[in-house]
Order: C-alpha cells, then sequence, then structure tokens
C-alpha cells in the first residue's frame, strides 16, 4: 500500500538494506519495504517528522515481532503434526 510521500523513500534506502541483510532469513526484501514505509508513515502520523533512526526502531520492532508470530506459527504447526497439540 502506498502512502503518501512515497517518493521520498530513496532516503530510507539503506535502512531497507540493513534490515534486509538482518533479517534476510526470515522476511523477504518485499516486507521489510513495507515496514520501513509503514514506519515512516506511522512516525509523520504520530511525531510529524520520520528521522531515519526512528524509521529504522520501528520497522526493526515490526519485523520483530512479525518473526516471533512465524517461530510460533511453526512451532504449532510441528506440534499439530506430531499430535501434540493442546
Amino acid at each position: 500500500m502506498a502512502h503518501p510521500g512515497d517518493g521520498d523513500l530513496p532516503r530510507y534506502t539503506d535502512i531497507g538494506e540493513r534490515l534486509t541483510e538482518e533479517f534476510r532469513e526470515v522476511h523477504g526484501a518485499d516486507t521489510v519495504e513495507r515496514c520501513v514505509s509503514a514506519a515512516r508513515y506511522g512516525a509523520e502520523e504520530v511525531t510529524g517528522s520520520a528521522p531515519p533512526d526512528l524509521v529504522e526502531r520501528i520497522a526493526r520492532r515490526h519485523l520483530e515481532v512479525l518473526a516471533t508470530v512465524a517461530a510460533e506459527k511453526r512451532r504449532k504447526a510441528r506440534r499439530s503434526s506430531l499430535d501434540n497439540a493442546p
């Protein structure tokens, strides 16, 4: 989903590249890009600006939560396949 001001995203390219590398085992580049865009938009909505360090912290946190959810789903799927589901 595009947000107003998405044309300014090249400013955040380094953030996306760092996070793509950091989460390469868990998330695709498209997911990272969406998180960076959403973090930028959210920061602008809440604070009126989107400094790159804030955008990176928010996007990293989003990606960590998504990774935790994915790991939990995998864990539950393994338990279900063993007939150990509660």
